[in-house]
């Protein structure tokens, strides 16, 4: 190795006429005496006059003024090279599954109890149907059979009254109020609306066999080949509201005929047809469309097949009939042949009638 200025070949990395004092930090003094200062060495024992004068001392930075954040091992994935697997000194959860748990069953709908008197008396065969048992008519002939007790003593008479707190037996085991169920269904073709068919025909019943525990019934009717909006509860005096007569709801139909509807038609149908010795004038008729086959349809009375049979009066074949809206409810978002339960809110305008 040379040096640039001077060829003098290096021995050990200095030049043969350098001073490795002077190399390495070596200082003169006024009288030409040289004064070495070692180098900071941490593991040195000497004392402060044989090591010579302290290295200034860094200043250490408050732990007050400095921002510690807890920084949570994440777990490792790395091969550790000696088994051959996964790091086992940290546990591993997997990640689960996108909406996992959230539509793996049909979640129910919980509904609050409504405040009921201890001291207003029921009708017994109307407690029972409230409990789930049977419907109204089989339950008078189970009190007529004498299966049923009321506090220990049977009870055979047809308008006997029971106390919400009374202890009724029924073939000597308890009788206990069902909680209430309201389940929405947009019913598809080919389903009979009914609770027990004798032909053995696929009902609505079959579709919401899994939905809940309680015994609930349809609220109304649909012909077999009509879809649509259709309410399932084991709530009676709700079933009462909706479908008497005198309570007038409403209710929204898609209709599609056969042929195209005459305006001269239309006229003696929006004036009113007597079916049953009944006036039945339809509230709205209009066409969604200019095909005059498509109408749409909203009207107040429940008779049996009304909308079939005032087209058919007219000489007119409904050959396509959807419920689009029961009482306020719609099947919107619900898929045809799918079901619902009823959210809070909508039970309690049912109840308050607030729905038309």
């Amino acid at each position: 190795m040379f040096d640039s200025n001077n060829r003098t070949p290096r021995r050990g990395g200095y030049r043969q006429d350098e001073n490795p004092r002077e190399r390495s930090g070596a200082r003169m003094s006024a009288d030409g005496a040289s004064s070495f200062r070692p180098r900071f060495n941490p593991n040195a024992t000497a004392t402060s006059q044989e090591a010579g004068p302290r290295r200034r001392q860094r200043i250490a930075r408050p732990m007050s003024a400095t921002r510690v954040e807890k920084v949570e091992a994440r777990p490792s994935f790395r091969n550790n090279g000696e088994q051959g697997a996964f790091n086992q000194d940290r546990s591993f959860r997997p990640r689960p599954s996108r909406n996992a748990g959230v539509y793996s069953q049909r979640k129910r709908q919980e509904y609050q109890k409504n405040y009921e008197d201890p001291t207003k008396p029921i009708r017994l065969n109307k407690y029972l149907a409230n409990a789930g048992i049977c419907s109204r008519r089989e339950a008078d002939d189970f009190i007529q059979a004498g299966i049923i007790t009321v506090n220990g003593q049977v009870v055979d008479n047809l308008g006997a009254k029971v106390l919400p707190t009374d202890k009724v037996m029924f073939h000597d085991q308890p009788v206990r109020r069902e909680r209430k169920v309201y389940i929405l269904l947009n019913k598809p073709k080919n389903t009979v609306t009914t609770t027990d068919d004798p032909q053995e025909r696929h009902t609505v019943l079959d579709i919401v066999r899994n939905a809940c525990a309680e015994r609930i019934y349809p609220v109304g009717r649909l012909d077999r080949n009509t879809t649509g909006v259709l309410l399932l509860t084991n709530d009676g005096d709700l079933a009462a509201k909706l479908t008497h007569p005198k309570f007038g709801k409403k209710k929204i139909y898609a209709v599609t005929l056969d042929r195209d509807f005459e305006e001269a038609d239309e006229a003696i149908l929006r004036a009113g047809i007597i079916l049953d010795d009944e006036k039945i004038t339809p509230d709205a008729l209009e066409f969604p469309s200019e095909d005059r086959k498509h109408i749409g349809l909203e009207i107040h009375s429940g008779q049996n097949r009304v909308v079939r049979r005032m087209f058919e009066k007219v000489g007119y074949k409904v050959t396509k009939l959807d419920r689009v809206s029961f009482a306020g409810l719609t099947k919107k978002n619900v898929a045809r042949g799918k079901y619902r339960f009823l959210t809070p809110k909508e039970v309690a305008m049912l109840q308050m009638g607030a729905f038309e």
